[in-house]
């Protein structure tokens, strides 16, 4: 009789758990179905826009679009070369003003505020002028630069773009640095590193992957704004390589195409806007290969 209920016990335990297995199965393959859903759909507007915009643009780009200037209304052809040159010009100038202080402001609030009246305030400013609005800086920017040099300049526009990125390189550099694990940084100082050494060589080496991510978010951002340009650099319809005259830059080109009532001005408008996406991929994907090489080399 005792054996037959052990047997009967026994028979319910397995039971249970093939139950139970089998349910943690079900969760299971939900679970990564719905992570697979999740993907698709962040990832599906940016291949439905990548493709209309090959649909639209890729019938206009030939030779010319890269090395010609913008023909005159009414003569049909031309290019944009002197936009794509100067949004070059114009993101270097941004990329050299923000990239620097948004790291440094980062590593601040990460490694030294340690909740400290300036860190907060740093903190607050950021995270307000992440929120203001483009159009707003261009006006300012307007306000402060323009109208005292009385021109239009690639250093206004440089400098408006590299305001709009600092605060999203400051904050991505704090959060990775804080993900740095304090065991770290506390070796690093038995060992008789210096801080600063330590923040420079360790800390902010180790999280370098999702600083790189920061930085490439900001290039992205800005790197299609029109509205700080139309009050900073204006545009222009011939080669300028002085950032201290109006420039031509791809985002204000694309504008003033788009507006226009000419249909050739159309299919140059989509062209554009499908270099400058393509741009932003190549260089934020080239970026973080590099990076991504660099930091594995230098832990193996």
């Amino acid at each position: 009789m005792a054996d037959q209920k052990n047997r009967e016990i026994r028979r319910k335990i397995s039971s249970a758990a093939r139950l139970n297995a089998s349910w943690r199965g079900v969760k299971n393959h939900l679970a990564t179905g719905l992570a697979i859903l999740s993907t698709l759909l962040v990832v599906a507007p940016l291949i439905a826009i990548f493709g209309y915009l090959v649909f639209k643009g890729a019938s206009s780009l030939n030779w010319a679009f890269f090395t010609q200037m913008p023909k005159p209304i009414g003569e049909p052809g031309g290019g944009m070369a002197n936009a794509i040159a100067g949004s070059g010009l114009i993101l270097a100038i941004a990329s050299a003003i923000g990239i620097p202080v948004g790291i440094a402001a980062g590593v601040y609030l990460a490694e030294f505020s340690r909740g400290t009246l300036l860190g907060n305030a740093v903190r607050f400013t950021a995270d307000v002028l992440n929120g203001v609005p483009s159009i707003v800086m261009g006006i300012s920017i307007y306000s402060l630069i323009v109208l005292r040099q009385k021109h239009f300049s690639a250093w206004a526009g440089g400098f408006a773009l590299g305001v709009m990125m600092v605060p999203t390189i400051t904050r991505t550099t704090e959060e990775m640095l804080l993900m740095v694990p304090h065991m770290v940084r506390e070796a690093a100082l038995g060992l008789g590193v210096p801080g600063w050494r330590s923040v420079m060589s360790i800390s902010l080496r180790t999280a370098l992957p999702g600083v790189i991510t920061g930085c490439m978010l900001a290039f992205a951002r800005v790197a299609g704004e029109t509205a700080p340009l139309l009050f900073t650099a204006f545009g222009n319809e011939f080669w300028n390589l002085d950032p201290s005259q109006p420039t031509a830059a791809l985002p204000l080109q694309i504008f003033n195409y788009a507006i226009s009532p000419y249909d050739d001005w159309h299919r140059l408008a989509w062209a554009g806007a499908l270099v400058l996406i393509t741009l932003i991929l190549v260089s934020v994907s080239l970026v973080r290969y590099v990076a991504n090489r660099g930091v594995l080399k230098g832990a193996s």
